[in-house]
């Protein structure tokens, strides 16, 4: 499966924050294929699980429930031990903040070649990949310099390098243009699909940035833990017009390379349990709320806005008064506090039976 299976498989994935008696749901059930050497961005507002994702994917956090699986590694069922060697040998990371792969007194190739000395990568191993992965993100001329004389995009693409050091099939990268200029960010963008292409690198990015959302293969969009809606970037080549019909006079000199087209297709995500997540501003436009009503036809599947539900209407709203009414409930005691309040009453008859037999003895010892 490592090598012919897809590189990210997630499963009905579940993740659940818990702090103290609080549990938070990040993730319920998300559903997600990353092909091999794919480069696709994950999009979704605060509190949609992006982050959640991407700490399990790279190691750094256990899912709660689901299958987690990257390269043929079963995240959730792998051992600490597993999960370390994992992170140093199958997947690499670019934050938005380049500093957190950098070491300030380092220099730029001395920065790329500290997780090969950690990984025991021998000296001529590491210079020749080392300078290698520099000339790949355009920084070999720059090598000696120190982080202090890089500018943003210098030090973010040194940290794309160090995050290949060790080789990694999939690259996580979490807003990589979020603190750069626009032409700063064409430069990363740019170092990224060169990767991508050139050692068929697995490359999911998390991004708010439109820029970023518009060059990749594909955008997956999440909403509430779940995965809703997908975009796919389609490059077509335009048909050249061939010279024809020269009798006629109309004919058209064919252009010296033929123009690209780019498309997108968006597609609505249906889980494995037959869930269905339609964007909202569809929603608003169509005033669909609470309930629908689907229709089978030759094309598919029609959903339209439900009919005739002032009965349906009514009574949730009776309910809500009646609950309204009848306040906050009594919460109903755990079976093990029950038990502990049946053995106390116990003690209390058996303390009573027993006081009251001591009283009938010393009344007849009296007498």
């Amino acid at each position: 499966m490592a090598s012919n299976g897809p590189m990210v498989l997630c499963d009905n994935l579940v993740k659940i924050y818990k702090v103290q008696d609080l549990e938070v749901v990040a993730l319920q059930g998300l559903d997600l294929v990353v092909e091999r050497g794919e480069f696709m961005a994950i999009i979704g507002p605060s509190g949609s699980g992006k982050s959640s994702l991407m700490n399990i994917l790279g190691g750094l956090d256990r899912p709660s429930a689901g299958k987690a699986i990257v390269d043929g590694i079963d995240l959730l069922k792998a051992s600490s031990m597993a999960l370390t060697t994992y992170r140093r040998e199958k997947v690499g990371f670019v934050w938005q903040q380049p500093s957190r792969n950098l070491i300030p007194y380092l220099s730029v190739v001395e920065n790329v070649e500290l997780p090969m000395i950690i990984a025991g990568a021998g000296s001529k191993a590491r210079k020749a990949w080392s300078q290698e992965l520099l000339e790949a993100v355009g920084l070999w001329e720059r090598r000696h310099h120190s982080l202090h004389q890089l500018s943003g995009g210098e030090q973010q693409r040194t940290a794309i390098a160090v995050g290949l050091a060790n080789k990694p099939v999939l690259l996580l990268a979490d807003e990589p243009t979020g603190e750069v200029d626009t032409v700063t960010a064409q430069s990363i963008l740019d170092t990224f699909r060169r990767l991508n292409q050139q050692y068929n690198l697995t490359i999911v990015t998390v991004t708010h940035d439109l820029r970023v959302s518009n060059q990749v293969d594909r955008v997956v969009a999440i909403r509430d833990g779940r995965t809703s809606t997908e975009r796919v970037r389609r490059v077509h080549e335009a048909v050249q017009v061939a010279e024809e019909d020269s009798a006629e006079g109309v004919g058209v000199e064919p252009s010296a390379a033929p123009e690209q087209i780019v498309t997108y297709h968006e597609y609505v995500v249906v889980d494995a349990a037959g869930r269905l997540q339609i964007p909202r501003d569809m929603l608003e436009k169509m005033g669909i709320a609470g309930r629908v009503e689907i229709e089978v036809d030759d094309d598919g599947i029609r959903i339209k806005p439900a009919q005739a539900l002032a009965t349906t209407t009514a009574q949730a709203a009776r309910a809500s008064e009646a609950v309204d009414e009848w306040g906050a409930q009594p919460r109903t005691k755990d079976w093990r506090l029950r038990v502990s309040d049946a053995g106390k009453g116990l003690r209390g008859i058996l303390g009573k039976s027993k006081n009251a037999s001591s009283a009938s003895k010393q009344d007849g010892q009296q007498s």
